[in-house]
């Protein structure tokens, strides 16, 4: 199609989205000239993935709004006489269909607008390597529980209507499918609590529909509807509770990503997906413990801290909680009662830019804790500025490298 033809079929496709009842509030207020503009140019410049939507997630929809509207665009498509493939992305339904048809019993129809988001994003090549490790992730063990062999290829990529890229993807899913071991790819959660606990930051509280399988320590890979086939890493900040639920500390960085959608965007009784836990060598250790936290690397530390109470041995543990300044400090009332409530853990916050902060507790979070260093297992995890060196810095400490223990990316990069 030239330029004006999708700019036409752009128009067209609006005007039954302000028709949708749905739908329709999303536009109140929009330059409709203005937003046809900018689709065509995206159609134009960039066929062949849902990313055209992708900036409409500050709106709130749901995935189920997304495929809807997905839908409405396919249908001008095929009236314009062109192919369901050269559309920019095959909704979810048809994926399914389609895959239904060629393959019967192959996906459950409940599961494929997760396997067909993680499909599109993934051929898209639009995340970071983190981003691209978590996707292959859950993509892995999707191809492992549904069954998946060599010859779906073609029927997944006809769903798809895929070409540009589809090869890599596919070699880079049975790459993940050796690696990631068997289990469930996702676990669908609900969202109980919604704390915004300072500035761009947030710890929610979510509850498995079925309980995940989780260590102190591990990281799973976290999805919302808002961001179709987005996933990204987070700790789970507690041990496994009798109720099943799970607490993620997110810090939105950067604009438009999974973790602004979850401090910013998502609410308690909404729906998201955790993938498969993966160890990230935070896993407890034998011995007393120093534990060395900045920003929401206090969450798989502090889970650390909830299994040993959990099983007390006699052992002794330091938390060592950096910030810039007191008011940085988050999750203070849940470290104070932990710290209340078990006589053999002491936690010490530090302040790095805070000029009224006592001399104990002044400079970065490193720093301070080396003044508590004497036999331990020694735990870091925090910002990368705050993780660079640190290894170097324990050693010449004289910590033993068996016993310094800091995040990997994945095991199985």
């Amino acid at each position: 199609m030239t330029e004006p033809e999708v700019r036409e079929a752009v128009a067209h496709w609006l005007k039954l989205l302000a028709a949708d009842a749905e739908l329709s509030p999303y536009l109140v207020g929009v330059g409709r000239d203005r937003l046809t503009a900018h689709l065509a140019r995206s159609l134009t410049t960039a066929p062949g993935g849902t990313a055209l939507l992708d900036g409409w997630g500050g709106l709130g929809w749901s995935e189920a709004q997304h495929r809807r509207a997905l839908n409405y665009l396919a249908r001008v498509w095929e009236t314009r006489g062109e192919s369901t493939a050269a559309t920019p992305a095959a909704s979810a339904d048809q994926f399914w269909a389609a895959v239904e048809d060629r393959c019967p019993g192959l996906l459950p129809e409940r599961e494929a607008p997760l396997v067909h988001a993680a499909l599109d994003r993934l051929m898209t090549g639009a995340d970071d390597r983190a981003g691209r490790l978590a996707l292959l992730a859950v993509l892995g063990r999707a191809y492992r529980r549904y069954g998946l062999r060599p010859t779906h290829a073609a029927t997944l990529q006809k769903a798809l209507g895929a070409s540009k890229g589809w090869e890599r993807a596919w070699r880079l899913v049975q790459w993940a499918a050796d690696r990631v071991g068997d289990g469930p790819a996702w676990w669908p959660v609900e969202v109980l609590d919604h704390d915004r606990a300072g500035d761009g930051l947030a710890i929610l509280t979510v509850r498995p529909w079925r309980r995940l399988p989780f260590r102190p320590g591990q990281a799973v890979p976290v999805c919302t509807p808002r961001r179709p086939g987005r996933w990204r890493w987070f700790c789970p900040a507690n041990a496994p509770r009798p109720d099943g639920s799970v607490e993620l500390h997110v810090r939105a960085v950067p604009a438009g990503s999974v973790s602004a959608s979850l401090v910013q965007e998502v609410r308690p009784g909404e729906l998201l997906w955790l993938g498969p836990p993966v160890d990230t060598g935070l896993s407890l250790r034998d011995g007393d413990l120093l534990l060395v936290a900045g920003g929401t690397g206090l969450a798989p530390l502090r889970a650390l801290v909830e299994q040993v109470a959990a099983a007390p041995d006699g052992r002794r543990v330091t938390l060592v909680v950096g910030a810039r300044s007191v008011a940085d400090l988050y999750d203070a009332i849940a470290l104070d009662k932990l710290q209340c409530a078990h006589d053999w853990l002491t936690v010490v916050p530090t302040f790095s830019h805070d000029p009224l902060a006592e001399p104990g507790e002044r400079g970065d979070a490193l720093t301070v804790a080396l003044d508590h260093l004497e036999q331990q297992e020694v735990y870091l995890c925090g910002p990368p500025a705050m993780l660079a060196g640190s290894r170097l810095r324990l050693l010449a400490a004289g910590v033993p490298a068996a016993r310094i223990h800091l995040p990997e990316r994945i095991p199985w990069r």
